[in-house]
């Protein structure tokens, strides 16, 4: 190795990672590392390989990134010098697998200080026996509780969102459920009528007639717009009535499934010319059969219609069978989110969407955003304690697209304001919370969308707004010691 491949122990006391090291030490480094170049646009390592080498960054941006079902997901980006990356768990040995947990590729032409993993691992701990020890226990520490932490908040958000999803579900399913009992039985009821009808004591044309009468009543069951309280019971006393005058048993009960279907007085008339008198019982009975099965038929439709929404909506609430990036349709991943959160949202709470719904769609991974929007209407619907106004708004603002989440609870003390974002914090009571939330969904919308989020708060109105890239930043560089 010559010595345009080497830093002289000078040069490396520049670098942060080294500067408090004695001369031997640098020394030792010097003699045992080496300079190398990477292209702009290539990958320094790949995620699983070995791990080999423990890489410092002296020139020029890199990018880490991690798998994620087949998808790179960048983590961050930066062009600090003295950054570093690579073999960074070699002291640990054969404890832990050796291999590199995330990608790291040059942005532009790129230069590093390379050290062979196992001359890190010997400087390590040769050099920091101590610290060796207190790293050691925070790893495997850190690593346990952050599984056991991880698993309680995905467990958490998936119970609260199943429960919701499973009461909104049952409503609907309970309604078609009800609907297609009672339906049996009208469908029973209007085939034996129909037999009386048809058993020869009414003529052929009369029958033509009645059923033509059938069809119309059906059209017009359909088209029937729903009556006042008051309107509906003054028509159904009208009704009744008459049927009473006209010899109809139990009339009372016929009315109610007349009027629901648009049927009046004039329509009843023209049934009881088709007739006769003789058979108006059996017809006028019929015919509300008819009018009462389409009615129901119409609620089974409702119902799995509401049924296959709220599926649809806990697909795109989801993402499933897409891609993790995507151009999405913030209005339509937030419309999911509310639908997924509705059992959660007290009927004393108002909802109001003000929607600018010219913004154009956006490069995003949907479900991740989707995670960010139930974080922050879950919180805003617990500062309210049942009862407020729950605000969404959407605007643009140069190349940037907010979302803005606001509420009208108590707010947020200043004392607590500047920690609300910190991981494991969190103001809710002992159990009720982990204090990820917000933590997640700043690094989903600061480090994965170059975006930012940020918070305005005081009592009676808080606001978090989301700012997101439009179109995608490239170049845009985050400092950070370690990438």
């Amino acid at each position: 190795m010559t010595e345009s491949d080497r830093l002289s122990p000078e040069q490396l006391r520049t670098l942060f990672l080294f500067e408090s090291l004695d001369e031997s030490q640098l020394t030792w480094l010097s003699e045992r590392g080496r300079v190398e170049q990477r292209a702009g646009g290539s990958d320094v390592y790949r995620e699983g390989e070995p791990a080999t080498c423990f890489f410092v960054v002296l020139s020029g941006a890199v990018t880490l990134s991690r798998g994620l079902h087949g998808d790179d997901i960048e983590v961050n980006r930066t062009d600090q010098r003295g950054v570093y990356a690579g073999a960074t768990q070699a002291y640990l040995g054969d404890r832990v697998d050796q291999v590199y947990p995330n990608t790291l590729r040059a942005v532009s032409d790129a230069e590093f200080f390379v050290l062979p993993a196992d001359e890190f691992a010997v400087a390590i701990r040769t050099w920091f026996p101590m610290a060796l020890h207190l790293l050691e226990g925070l790893f495997f520490g850190t690593r346990a509780a952050n599984t056991l932490i991880n698993e309680r908040e995905r467990l958490l958000a998936l119970g609260s969102l199943s429960a919701g999803l499973t009461h909104e579900l049952n409503n609907p399913a309970a309604a078609a459920v009800r609907a297609t009992e009672a339906l049996r039985d009208r469908v029973a009821g209007m085939r034996h009528k129909l037999a009386l009808i048809a058993d020869g004591r009414l003529d052929g044309t009369r029958l033509h007639s009645l059923v033509e009468l059938q069809d119309a009543a059906v059209k017009q069951a359909a088209a029937a717009t729903p009556l006042p309280a008051l309107a509906a019971a003054d028509a159904e006393d009208e009704l009744g009535d008459w049927l009473d005058e006209q010899g109809v048993v139990n009339a009372w009960d016929l009315a109610p499934a007349l009027v629901a279907g648009g049927i009046g007085l004039p329509w009843l008339s023209t049934v009881a010319e088709a007739v006769g008198d003789e058979h108006l019982d059996s017809a006028v009975r019929w015919l509300a059969y008819t009018v009462d099965t389409e009615l129901l038929m119409g609620e089974i439709d409702d119902a799995v219609t509401r049924v296959s929404d709220l599926v649809g909506a806990a697909k795109q609430y989801s993402q499933l069978d897409r891609a993790p990036q995507q151009t999405v349709d913030v209005h339509a991943l937030l419309d999911a989110t509310l639908t997924m959160l509705r059992a959660k949202i007290p009927p004393t709470v108002r909802v109001v969407k003000e929607y600018d719904l010219t913004l154009p769609r956006i490069p995003a991974y949907g479900a991740e955003l989707n995670q960010v929007w139930t974080n922050l209407i879950d919180n805003a619907v617990d500062a309210m304690s049942g009862t407020g106004t729950l605000t969404l708004r959407t605007w643009r603002d140069g190349e940037r697209l907010l979302v803005e989440v606001g509420d009208t609870g108590t707010g947020i003390p200043p004392e607590v304001r500047p920690r609300i974002f910190e991981p494991f914090f969190s103001t809710k009571a002992v159990g009720e919370g982990t204090g990820l939330g917000l933590d997640i969904s700043y690094r989903i919308v600061v480090n994965k969308h170059h975006g930012d989020i940020r918070v305005d708060s005081r009592p009676g109105d808080t606001r978090f707004q989301v700012c997101l890239p439009i179109t995608p930043e490239p170049d845009e560089s985050v400092s950070a010691r370690t990438v």
